[in-house]
C-alpha cells in the first residue's frame, strides 16, 4: 500500500461487500414434534402473518396477551425443556416477533395462557428461533443460522457452552448476536479456549470493561491466535506514545468495523513519512478518526488525490495531516473531494486546483457545495464562465456555490467572508450544527479568527487531554478560547506546577481557564497558607475555591486565622505592585 503511495497511484476504494438479500416474511413459522408427526425430524408449521380469521388477532396484540405468553413461554422453556432461569426469561422477554407467532397459533382468547401452555405441551418449538432473536437478530438475519437437524438448544451443548462463557465474562446478550453473525467459529471452540482467549486480552493490560468492549465490537479478535498480533502490535505502540491502553476502548464503536491491519499500516505510513513519537501522539490525540474511523484509510484516499494534483509527499503531511487532520473525518473529507470534483468537472486547470486546494483546505472541508450546473444555471454562464469567476477569485466557489442559505458574498467583503466562513469551519469541528441557532449564538461568542481559535484549542489537547474532552469543555466554557495562546499556556502551567492539581481538574470546572491569573495565583497562595495553619480542608476542588464571591472567600479562607487578614492584604499589596 505504502510502495503504491510512492509511486504516485490512486487507491482504489474498497469493496463494500452486498448484504444478502433479505427474505420477505410473507409467513412466520413455528417449528415442533408431535406424536402423529413422530416420522419427520421436524415439521414445520406455517401461518400466514397476515391471514387470521379470528378477529381477536387482527389487530396487534395487547400488552397484556404479550405479557401472558411470555410467562407460558417462559415456563415451558424452564420448567418442562430445563433452560436456566436467566436464559429462559431473556428468550421469552425479547423475542417479539417469535411471541406474536405463539400467539397466532392460539384460537381460544379467553384462557391463553392455558391454551399455550396444552399447545407446547405437545408441540415443542424450535429453541433457536427465539434464542437467536433475543440476542438482537432479525429472523432474516439468523435464518441461515438455525439448524437442519436440531430442534433444542441442548442438543448443541458446545454452542450453548461458549454462549455461557461471553454472558459470564459480563458481554450483554444483545451484543452477542452481532458476535454469532460475524464470528461464527468462536461458539465451536472446545470448552476452556475461549475463556483463555479473553483472559489473554487482559494479560495485555486492558480492563475487563475494555475487553468486553472490544470484542462486542470486534469479535474477529477472538478468532485464530490467543491474541490477534496487528491489535497486539497497537497497543505497545501506544504505550510508546505514552497513551493508557483502555484510551482505545473510547472509541472503539459497533457502528464501524476494524481492520488492525489496516491501522498498523497507517502508523507505519506515517512514520515513513517523519512522523516521530511526540508527533504522533500529538495526531493521534487530536483526531482519533483518523485511526478508528475506516481504519485509517481517509488517509490514503486524500494522499492519493492530492498526488494527481501535483503536491509532493513533504507538503501533504505538513498541511492536510499535522495542521488540518479534521480534513479527514467523514464529513470534512466528503466535503474536500467533492470540491476537487467541482472544479474538475468546470475543467480549472491542476495548478489552479492546486493552489486554492493549499490556500483554503479548511473551507473546502467545511463547506458543502452545490453542483456545477446549479451555479450555472443560477448564474446564467457556462461552465469555462463560472471556471474563470473562481480563477479570478477563488473565494466565489464558497460564496457561490455553498448550500448555505446566507449569500455570503452580499452579507460582508470577501476577506470578512473568509474569517466567518474559517470561524465556521471550527465550530464545526466542535459538533456544532451547521447553520442553527445555537451554532449562531457561538459565533458571537468566539473572537479570533478560525486558525487563532484552533492554535488555542490545540494548546489544551497538547496539555494533556484528548480532543472530544476539549470540545466539551470549549463549549461549556467559550471564553477560554477568547484569550490568547500565551496565556492560556501559563493558566496550565499554573494549574499543575504551583497549585498542584492535575491537568483533569479544567474538566469539573472548565472556568478555570477565564479567571483572571492573578486572581488565581493570590487567592491560591491565600488558600495555601489556611491550609498549612490547618484552619482549610486540604485537596478543595478549584470550583470552591474560584467561583466563590469575593466575600464569602474572606469568610471560609481569610477570617478563619487571626493572622488571616493580615495575611491577605499583603497578598492584594504585592499583586498591585507586580
Amino acid at each position: 500500500m505504502i510502495t503504491q503511495i510512492n509511486h504516485h497511484l490512486f487507491f482504489s476504494p474498497f469493496i463494500r461487500q452486498n448484504r444478502h438479500n433479505q427474505q420477505h416474511l410473507s409467513h412466520c413459522s413455528v417449528n415442533f414434534k408431535s406424536p402423529s408427526l413422530s416420522h419427520i425430524p421436524n415439521a414445520s408449521l406455517s401461518v400466514p402473518s397476515q391471514s387470521n380469521s379470528n378477529p381477536f388477532f387482527a389487530a396487534r396484540i395487547s400488552r397484556l396477551t404479550r405479557t401472558e405468553v411470555e410467562r407460558a413461554l417462559f415456563d415451558y422453556l424452564h420448567y418442562t425443556r430445563s433452560l436456566s432461569f436467566n436464559d429462559a426469561e431473556h428468550m421469552s422477554k425479547n423475542a417479539p416477533r417469535f411471541v406474536e407467532q405463539l400467539v397466532l397459533k392460539i384460537d381460544n382468547e379467553e384462557d391463553l395462557t392455558r391454551s399455550l401452555t396444552k399447545y407446547l405441551r405437545y408441540h415443542p418449538i424450535n429453541e433457536f428461533e427465539p434464542f437467536f432473536e433475543s440476542l438482537g437478530l432479525k429472523p432474516s438475519e439468523f435464518s441461515d443460522f438455525l439448524p437442519q437437524h436440531l430442534t433444542f438448544l441442548s442438543d448443541d451443548s458446545v454452542m450453548v457452552d461458549n454462549f455461557h462463557v461471553l454472558c459470564d465474562y459480563g458481554i450483554p446478550r444483545s451484543k452477542i448476536g452481532k458476535m454469532y453473525k460475524e464470528a461464527r467459529e468462536i461458539f465451536g471452540y472446545e470448552h476452556g479456549v475461549l475463556a483463555v482467549k479473553l483472559q489473554a486480552y487482559e494479560n495485555l493490560g486492558l480492563s475487563r470493561t475494555t475487553v468486553i468492549k472490544l470484542v462486542s465490537c470486534c469479535p474477529t479478535l477472538l478468532i485464530g491466535d490467543d491474541v490477534d498480533k496487528d491489535f497486539s502490535w497497537l497497543l505497545g505502540k501506544m504505550k510508546v506514545l505514552g497513551m493508557n491502553k483502555d484510551w482505545i476502548g473510547e472509541y472503539v464503536s459497533g457502528k464501524n468495523s476494524f481492520h488492525w491491519n489496516r491501522i498498523v499500516d497507517t502508523v507505519d505510513f506515517l512514520e515513513r513519512v517523519g512522523y516521530n513519537d511526540k508527533k504522533l501522539r500529538t495526531l493521534v490525540k487530536k483526531n482519533p478518526d483518523l485511526f478508528f474511523q475506516g481504519s485509517g484509510k481517509q488517509v490514503y484516499i486524500l494522499v492519493g488525490r492530492l498526488l494527481k494534483l501535483g503536491f509532493k509527499m513533504n507538503e501533504i503531511c505538513p498541511l492536510f495531516i499535522e495542521k488540518n487532520p479534521q480534513l479527514l473525518s467523514g464529513k470534512s473529507l466528503k466535503n474536500l473531494l467533492h470540491g476537487m470534483d467541482f472544479l474538475f468537472d468546470i475543467r480549472m486547470e491542476i495548478e489552479v486546483i492546486a493552489k486554492i486546494v493549499s490556500s483554503h483546505p479548511e473551507l473546502l472541508g467545511s463547506c458543502s457545495l452545490k453542483g456545477p450546473k446549479t451555479i450555472c444555471r443560477e448564474l446564467k454562464v457556462k461552465k469555462d464562465g463560472l471556471c474563470h469567476i473562481i480563477r479570478e477569485d477563488p473565494m466565489k466557489l464558497f460564496t457561490l456555490a455553498s448550500k448555505s442559505p446566507a449569500n455570503i458574498s452580499e452579507l460582508m467583503p470577501a476577506r470578512d467572508a473568509n474569517t466567518h466562513l474559517e470561524k465556521a469551519a471550527f465550530l464545526l469541528r466542535l459538533g456544532y450544527v451547521e447553520n442553527s441557532e445555537e451554532m449562531t449564538k457561538a459565533l458571537k461568542k468566539f473572537r479570533g479568527r478560525g486558525d487563532q481559535l484552533q492554535e488555542r484549542f490545540d494548546c489544551l489537547v497538547e496539555a494533556g487531554l484528548d480532543n472530544s474532552t476539549v470540545s466539551s469543555i470549549v463549549k461549556q466554557a467559550p471564553n477560554m478560547l477568547n484569550q490568547n495562546k500565551d496565556l492560556i499556556e501559563k493558566k496550565i502551567d499554573s494549574l499543575k506546577n504551583c497549585l498542584g492539581y492535575p491537568v483533569d481538574a479544567i474538566v469539573k470546572f472548565p472556568a478555570f481557564l477565564c479567571y483572571d491569573l492573578e486572581k488565581i495565583i493570590r487567592r491560591f497562595q491565600m488558600y495555601s497558607w489556611t491550609r498549612d495553619k490547618g484552619t482549610a480542608k486540604p485537596s478543595l476542588s478549584l470550583s470552591t475555591i474560584l467561583a466563590c464571591s469575593d466575600a464569602r472567600f474572606v469568610k471560609y479562607f481569610v477570617d478563619v486565622h487571626p493572622d488571616g487578614p493580615a495575611m491577605w492584604e499583603s497578598l492584594n499589596e504585592s499583586s498591585l505592585s507586580r
